[in-house]
């Protein structure tokens, strides 16, 4: 054996030199489980922005918290702002948004980038 851990080194099979667990999945490896993992973890906090957003949206109509409407509507626009920049920098996909948009926005909602351009429109 020459030293080698594993039998059959140097006799042409396959996976040679590596455990026998790895198998023929060795090359695909941690690395497209790992990235999916961090996919799915980034898709859970872009729908807890989406609860906070629906939050925010609920104590502006809420009267009891007029006082503080100004304080309210600032923050929804930037938790809004959050939300677009995050989806564009984790180039997250329309299929995507509407699996968060099933469960986050049973209203009817449009999605951000539509709500701010109708919010722009009224504006003026």
């Amino acid at each position: 054996m020459h030293g080698h851990f594993f039998h059959g080194h140097g006799h042409g099979h396959p996976f040679e030199g590596h455990p026998a667990w790895k198998g023929a999945h060795m090359h695909k490896g941690p690395h497209r489980g790992a990235k999916t993992f961090r996919r799915g973890r980034a898709l859970e906090f872009l729908a807890r922005l989406y609860v906070k957003r629906e939050t925010l949206k609920q104590q502006l109509q809420s009267p009891e918290l007029q006082s503080i409407h100004p304080v309210l509507t600032g923050e929804l626009k930037a938790i809004e702002m959050v939300i677009n920049e995050f989806i564009q920098s984790f180039d997250i996909h329309d299929e995507e948004l509407s699996s968060i948009w099933g469960v986050q926005n049973r209203d009817g909602d449009a999605p951000i980038d539509e709500q701010r351009n109708d919010e722009d429109s009224s504006e003026q």
